[in-house]
């Protein structure tokens, strides 16, 4: 059924959706994304011409709509991409901000940036090839980022005749595996990126897939940014004393609220010094307001003068966080050099960085059959797996699942700033899976 422009005006200018694209190499993720931006009308006209240009350079007759994404040299020289490459555009329904990410196992790092923000992500893969490991990592990331939306995009159907049962099978096998990692919502989309059929228009040549195509998902999957339900967390990112004639006392805490809302009056814990105090004024936008929520970035000024600095965060006093040195998490390791019990790293939560060491790595992810491999001892590059670490001061993280911004974390390395890994506290899935019991007969290859 078709819908006019003027009926969605104005969700147009309130609607979000941040989604990311994810799959293996060769699987068409920037074709898809190029098919997408090419038949919504999304592509200027000098960037159309510039990607014929490059095509016809390449010897190929038709525009090759992934060089709209695949913007290094040596993307289009590999044919692959490596960077995650943003794109924003828009249709008469809702605004986009998408994340390309490559499909390497090398830069599964990459996909956990575009996936750390995304409310979907679409997963491709390819039907001649159905679901590859990487494929399974790709979901694996997703479930743990708490990515509340996935779709399955079986790509390159014109490759199989456009046949059901392929695509079909595929689709319950992602499903299951999906599933038991507790993504709530899954939506397969059989479709054809080189070709157009079903990305933003109906496929003529699959009438027995009935459901919508992918712009069409994108459009209308229901997706939240209420963040004042969350619990309200204000990390203080500068103290503010200008000493001026005209603000001889003025002292405020500049940041972005991360989640919830922060009203005049209110009385709040700055942890984790765990002192009290009440909140006298909040200036936004150098205009004093009575409320302000998040994302927003404000002023608070408190009642009283307590040593507040850089990284200490302002919860309301009845709902403030525990603080611990104890942080039990799950990781995904995205660096070249090993992540090993007994090392010392940096540990930044929001605007706190603290030292740390890494006390025990109990588990590692089995990707295959998602069972936990019992003390690995170390991460290498693209694992996921549960730690144990103690830091030198206390920290208020809430639980992932709670909170993506303040349940999130980095590990870092304090020799040259490299990040180690990204870390989300808690549980690991939405479904607890119990760590695997081993025969020590078996053994384990380290």
């Amino acid at each position: 059924m078709s819908t006019s422009t003027e009926q969605f005006a104005d969700v147009s200018a309130t609607t979000l959706l941040r989604f990311a694209t994810a799959g293996s190499v060769d699987d068409g993720k920037s074709t898809l994304v190029g098919r997408l931006l090419h038949d919504s009308k999304s592509v200027l006209t000098d960037q159309l011409e510039a990607v014929e240009a490059a095509s016809l350079k390449r010897g190929q007759e038709a525009p090759d709509l992934a060089l709209l994404t695949d913007g290094l040299r040596a993307e289009r020289e590999q044919g692959i991409t490596i960077d995650v490459a943003y794109r924003y555009f828009a249709t008469a329904r809702r605004r986009f901000i998408l994340a390309d990410t490559p499909g390497h196992v090398q830069y599964t790092r990459n996909m956990v940036t575009g996936a750390s923000t995304a409310e979907l992500a679409v997963v491709l893969v390819d039907a001649r090839n159905g679901v590859v490991e990487q494929t399974r990592r790709h979901a694996a990331v997703a479930a743990l980022l708490r990515v509340p939306h996935v779709v399955l995009a079986v790509n390159k159907m014109d490759l199989v005749e456009y046949r059901e049962p392929v695509f079909a099978a595929i689709a319950e096998e992602f499903t299951t595996y999906a599933s038991e990692l507790g993504v709530p919502e899954i939506t397969a989309i059989p479709i054809s990126a080189l070709a157009g059929d079903n990305v933003v228009e109906p496929s003529a040549n699959m009438d027995w897939y009935g459901g919508p195509t992918v712009l069409e998902h994108l459009e209308t999957v229901p997706v939240s940014h209420d963040l004042t339900a969350c619990h309200a967390r204000f990390p203080v990112q500068y103290v503010i004393r200008p000493q001026t004639v005209e603000h001889p006392d003025y002292r405020g805490y500049a940041g972005q609220i991360a989640a919830g809302a922060f009203r005049v009056g209110e009385e709040i814990t700055v942890l984790p010094s765990g002192r009290t105090s009440t909140i006298a004024g909040i200036d936004a936008l150098g205009e004093p307001v009575d409320i302000a929520w998040a994302p927003q970035s404000v002023t608070i000024r408190l009642a009283d003068d307590i040593d507040i600095s850089r990284g200490d965060l302002l919860a309301p006093s009845g709902d403030a966080p525990a603080t611990s040195q104890d942080v039990e998490a799950t990781v995904c390791h995205v660096a070249d050099q090993p992540l090993a019990v007994g090392q010392r790293v940096l540990l930044k939560h929001t605007t706190r960085t603290v030292k740390a060491i890494v006390k025990d790595i109990p588990s590692r992810l089995t990707l295959d059959d998602l069972s936990q491999h019992p003390n690995p001892g170390q991460l290498v590059a693209n694992d996921i797996g549960r730690v144990v670490v103690r830091t030198a001061e206390p920290l208020a993280l809430d639980a992932y699942a709670d909170s993506r911004r303040t349940g999130s974390f980095l590990l870092i390395d304090p020799a040259d700033g490299t990040t180690l890994a990204a870390g989300m506290a808690g549980e690991s899935f939405a479904t607890t899976r119990a760590v695997a019991a081993v025969d020590e007969e078996e053994g384990w290859d380290f």
